[in-house]
């Protein structure tokens, strides 16, 4: 090998290397995949058994029907899970990220009576998208309101 040859197979090997290190260290991807086992009983809602998560995960904290503003909406369930969401997808949003990169939701309700009103937001909101998740009747919420939600979300 002549010494031009040497070099060109030394830049050759050089640009190679960097072309693979900086894919690996700038590609950033998430893997969110929903699951279902055939042999358990099915999801009664719009969840999924499960999520698979490849990426950065996220915890956000729970979200209650607070505006931005700091007033509460004091309204239906509806009107309040409705407003969780919007605090929800806020703070997804200022991560990169949207409802489709939940893994995991727990809902807290004031009263399992409210279930069916704040679960028809709910899939209105997820879409197609099934996270895994919990709902809980607790005694008593921050602020008197009637639902909390937590999310652990999964993004690149």
């Amino acid at each position: 090998m002549t010494c031009n040859a040497h070099q060109l197979a030394m830049l050759v090997l050089s640009c190679i290397c960097t072309f693979f290190i900086t894919s690996c260290t700038t590609m950033k991807t998430s893997t969110v995949r929903p699951f279902s086992a055939a042999q358990a009983a099915p999801p009664i809602g719009p969840y999924s058994h499960g999520v698979e998560c490849q990426g950065r995960m996220l915890f956000l904290s729970g979200q209650i029907p607070l505006r931005a503003d700091g007033s509460m909406v004091s309204g239906t369930i509806t009107e309040e899970t409705h407003q969780v969401f919007e605090n929800i997808r806020t703070i997804l949003a200022s991560q990169g990220a949207d409802v489709t990169s939940i893994v995991k939701t727990t809902v807290f309700l004031k009263n399992m009576g409210d279930f069916a009103e704040m679960n028809a937001v709910y899939a209105e909101q997820m879409g197609e998208h099934r996270p895994a998740r919990s709902a809980v009747e607790v005694a008593r919420l921050p602020k008197d309101a009637r639902v909390e939600i937590e999310v652990i979300a999964c993004v690149p």
